[in-house]
């Protein structure tokens, strides 16, 4: 079951669900990311460098952002410091981009695009980073190597991938948490296939080789995560 990525989809790619349920996925979503280590693993990797590298002002762009969640910790870590940030979520889904600018009302370093992770709107090297949060696993691997791709392109510094374990622990432990906090069967179903569909840290790595960063790493970070990082590949000029 867990030696190879499941090519199954989930529901939340067909579309097979109601406007009130993916308004729940959302509000879930964001509560699952909260308590099982998404903004740990923001900490732990995007923060870090941007606290040891002392940057006062930084942009940052999440590709799938979904209600933008993870822009407004990084907004409030950059508030807390006194460092400027510009943060743009980056949503295909028009429920979704609305729900970043409805949810940020409170934080005007916050934007909202509407657009497709294949082909980003933004010239090359447009924002110091570029982020992306339990949003590769819905795509095959060729298709995560071309967003991994366009990331690189618009970041000047380093992209950061966070994505899921694929690992037997990871797949068990889902379903315990989701039936104590009586999770909705979308979030519920969808998220143990997530699981399925997720990574091993030698296939997200492999991944990061395909797309030609530099000093590719990826990182345990618990319970469950796997982070991707890499710099732009840099060419000697003549």
């Amino acid at each position: 079951m867990l030696k190879t990525r499941s090519l199954q989809l989930e529901r939340i790619d067909t579309g097979d669900y109601t406007p009130e349920e993916y308004d729940r996925f959302l509000r879930e979503i964001s509560f699952i990311n909260r308590v099982l280590g998404d903004r740990r693993a923001l900490k732990k990797t995007l923060l870090r460098e941007i606290e040891g590298r002392n940057l006062r002002t930084f942009s940052v762009l999440d590709v799938g952002a979904g209600s933008g969640e993870l822009l407004r910790a990084i907004a409030e870590f950059a508030r807390k410091d006194n460092r400027k940030a510009r943060l743009f979520g980056l949503e295909l889904n028009e429920r979704s981009a609305n729900a970043i600018i409805e949810e940020s009302k409170n934080h005007a370093e916050i934007e909202a695009v509407r657009a497709d992770a294949f082909h980003l709107p933004f010239a090359d090297n447009s924002f110091d980073y570029a982020i992306c949060s339990l949003f590769t696993h819905h795509f095959t691997d060729e298709g995560v190597v071309k967003i991994v791709c366009e990331m690189n392109r618009v970041s000047r510094r380093k992209i950061f991938v966070v994505d899921l374990h694929r690992h037997r622990a990871a797949y068990f432990s889902y379903k315990i948490f989701c039936r104590a906090f009586g999770i909705s069967r979308l979030v519920r179903e969808d998220g143990s296939l997530s699981v399925l569909r997720s990574f091993t840290p030698e296939e997200l790595k492999n991944i990061g080789e395909k797309a030609r960063l530099e000093k590719v790493l990826v990182k345990k970070i618990a319970p469950f995560r796997l982070v991707l990082e890499g710099e732009k590949k840099k060419f000697n000029r003549r």
